[in-house]
């Protein structure tokens, strides 16, 4: 950088005709790599958000992104069954008249009934180690607030309340140093205001919870 700089300068004190059109042309270069760097900003700062895309694409983008998860294991439900999906009636362009509005997800979540016997067959079918319902909240992987789909089994999985070490219940205590669905719900409520404040766009804020949940509550909610 101060050897770039230290040409630009050179260029605008040398005498002459010759010296005139290397400093323009030198401007001009700066002011293009300037331009790029700002126009792309936006994308760079948010987590490598992908466009406002259709709910279909962006579900495929979901089911075929390599993950490289930073927080243990049992944070994240496998990949191949729960990958994440949206709920197509929430785009960008409504987010105030659905998720922003208060009371929005009561009109969309399915009955405890539902949950309760998808979150009883998922923990047979996983073969889990803790077979006890009652450790485990049926969360929506993309939540209801981010505009996740409300009943497709590809978006809910069982998600620990405490850890494998120290099950817990809904009922808690929830001590500050296990991670677990509280975590979790803290880092939707942080993406939800995010969307709604227009720091974020629907569809990163997505693409961040499917991903690596864990990783934005590290640097963003944590910081």
């Amino acid at each position: 950088m101060e050897n770039g700089g230290g040409a630009i300068l050179s260029a605008a004190v040398t005498p002459g005709r010759e010296g005139s059109r290397l400093t323009r042309s030198h401007r001009f270069s700066v002011a293009g790599v300037l331009g790029l760097v700002l126009s792309l900003l936006p994308g760079l700062l948010a987590y490598g958000q992908p466009a406002d895309e259709s709910p279909a694409a962006m579900n495929a983008r979901l089911a075929g992104a390599t993950l490289s998860h930073v927080g243990p294991s049992y944070l994240y439900p496998k990949q191949a069954t729960t990958p994440g999906l949206v709920n197509p009636n929430v785009t960008q362009a409504n987010i105030q008249q659905t998720i922003c509005t208060s009371g929005f997800t009561d009109t969309v979540r399915p009955s405890s009934t539902v949950t309760t016997n998808l979150k009883t067959k998922q923990l047979k079918d996983t073969h889990a180690s803790d077979q006890n319902a009652s450790h485990y909240e049926e969360d929506h992987f993309i939540s209801l607030e981010l505009g996740g789909h409300p009943r497709d089994p590809r978006n809910l999985w069982p998600e620990r309340w405490g850890t494998p070490g120290h099950p817990l219940t809904r009922l808690g205590p929830f001590p500050s140093h296990l991670v677990g669905a509280k975590t979790k719900d803290a880092v939707e409520n942080a993406l939800r205001k995010a969307v709604c404040d227009g720091t974020l766009t629907l569809r990163a804020a997505q693409y961040i919870i499917a991903t690596d949940w864990f990783k934005y509550y590290r640097d963003a909610v944590l910081k």
